[in-house]
């Protein structure tokens, strides 16, 4: 049994997953903690924490291993993480997803972004940045984005053996889901091999990086009587690009008819109309493209569009697909 890299003052090496419903982190932790034990022949532990339990809401995933002779009584959220796994860049933009991190900790991230450019968003003075593009990894192998950050985890988590997580992943899927066994294992490979390093030499001078535990803004001493919510209900500010899973709708203005099949199906009212006079100058709404600022990804109008006029692309860097952004009223307010 190989030996743990480092522990903190309790004995333990701690990991954080970082994520939103949908992406497999909870799965992922839970198979992490099994192998490090059943394995690997560490003791662990591993349990999450979510609320609605739906598609795009945060998760957290939380592992902790130490040496077979140590006794976990410790079963508490985790602070001060080793390694952070984040599994998807949109998350900064919502939580702050390195709290606690040591100045030397490894963060990795499932993103097309540089290490440097992910460095400056999380706000963080060094350590090193793993980077894997995972999403890209489970929509051509048509699997799931936690076994490529699995691949991940197991090329930074040198104590622990890849082959004991394969035979873990044949043991989750053979029984019910047989076809995804090689899939998955491809997946884990390519994750393992393609994540990208770089290291950051961090300020000794400087402390690492606080834990903040969200508050709510409301409680026992500012709740209104009787959970009345005050303010109106609105969607003006929302944005949904933390719910995407890496693809999102194109739109094709030539091959378009206009016909709103694609605005009947959106559940986000993503389409933004224009009135203009139609050929025989007679007034007509015309689709003049998507908003992704409210586009979460779910592909229903790609479906339902007649004519092809909108086509499914990956997303890019930006959180667009291959087309021009149209502004609408969340620009306004916001400028």
């Amino acid at each position: 049994m190989a030996k743990l890299p480092r522990v903190n003052e309790l004995g333990f090496f701690e990991i954080r997953l970082e994520s939103i419903g949908g992406l497999g982190a909870n799965l992922a932790g839970k198979m992490l903690s099994e192998d490090g034990v059943v394995g690997n022949g560490f003791n662990g532990v591993g349990f999450s924490s979510y609320g609605s339990e739906k598609k795009g809401s945060p998760v957290k995933a939380h592992i902790r291993f130490c040496d077979p002779d140590t006794t976990i009584r410790d079963t508490t959220p985790i602070e001060r993480p080793h390694v952070v796994g984040i599994f998807h860049d949109a998350l900064f933009k919502t939580i702050n997803c390195t709290s606690g991190i040591y100045n030397d900790s490894t963060v990795l991230v499932n993103s097309k972004k540089s290490p440097e450019k992910l460095k400056d968003l999380m706000k963080i003075e060094g350590g090193i940045v793993a980077v894997i593009d995972a999403t890209e990894i489970a929509l051509q192998e048509q699997t799931k984005v936690n076994t490529a950050m699995l691949g991940a985890l197991y090329r930074i988590l040198d104590f622990l053996d890849p082959e004991s997580m394969k035979n873990t992943i044949r043991r989750t899927f053979e029984n019910k889901y047989p076809h995804l066994v090689e899939p998955n294992i491809r997946t884990f490979d390519r994750g393992f091999h393609e994540v990208r390093f770089e290291v950051f030499e961090p300020d000794q001078n400087i402390e690492p990086k606080p834990f903040t535990r969200p508050v709510s803004a409301l409680g026992y001493a500012n709740q209104p009587i009787g959970g009345t919510v005050t303010n109106p209900g609105n969607s003006i500010l929302k944005d949904l690009s933390i719910s995407r899973a890496g693809m999102l709708p194109h739109f094709h203005e030539e091959k378009c008819i206009n016909c709103a099949a694609c605005d009947t199906v959106c559940p986000d009212f993503c389409f933004v109309w224009e009135e203009k006079a139609d050929k025989r100058g007679r007034p007509q709404m015309f689709l003049k493209g998507i908003d992704y600022q409210y586009c979460k990804g779910c592909l229903k109008c790609v479906h339902a569009c007649p004519v092809e006029a909108l086509s499914d692309e990956r997303e890019l860097d930006d959180g667009f697909a291959n087309a021009n952004r149209v502004p609408h009223i969340f620009d306004l307010v916001k400028n």
